[in-house]
């Protein structure tokens, strides 16, 4: 199996992935495992939904653990306010963009475990955060998306 890829992450998100981790651990599962021993206890299992639900829901819950687990092992938070070089676009970083027709669109970097592109949050992985990785204001980047090139010229560049 290859080795697991860095996953870039500031300490906002890697807190919502620790979150989610602990509740799901401390919290839904021991009450499921609960139910799981009623519902066994009643009988038989082939017609109780109680059983058969929450064996359902407790292999879904175990493959989410996995899934976090393996995220936050290989996380590597960084924050955005440490940047050395806050004049160019690197992780963290809020950044104006105009497109041909200057249509004007704010986006901010994070870790892909973060990205909701609906609220600007774009994934450090993505295509439009690759070509912009290292611009600075002024700069011309050209993104391949699946409708073809487009050129964004950067507006401003800020972090937190």
């Amino acid at each position: 199996m290859a080795a697991e890829k860095t996953n870039i992450i500031s300490p906002a998100g890697y807190a919502t992935l620790r979150g989610e981790y602990d509740a799901l651990l401390g919290d839904e599962r021991p009450k499921l495992v609960e139910v799981i021993s009623w519902a066994a206890g009643n009988g038989d299992r082939s017609e109780n939904g109680d059983y058969i639900y929450g064996r359902k829901r407790l292999r879904e819950i175990d493959r989410r653990l996995g899934f976090l687990a393996r995220r936050m092992k290989a996380a590597r938070v960084v924050d955005p306010a440490q940047q050395p070089d806050k004049s160019r676009i690197w992780f963290g970083a809020t950044v104006e963009l105009a497109d041909d027709d200057d249509a004007r669109r704010v986006v901010t970097l994070v870790g892909d475990d973060e990205a909701e592109a609906g609220e600007g949050r774009i994934g450090w992985n993505s295509p439009l955060a690759r070509a912009l990785r290292g611009a600075a204001i002024g700069d011309l980047r050209v993104v391949q998306l699946p409708a073809g090139p487009k050129e964004w010229e950067v507006i401003a560049v800020s972090y937190p």
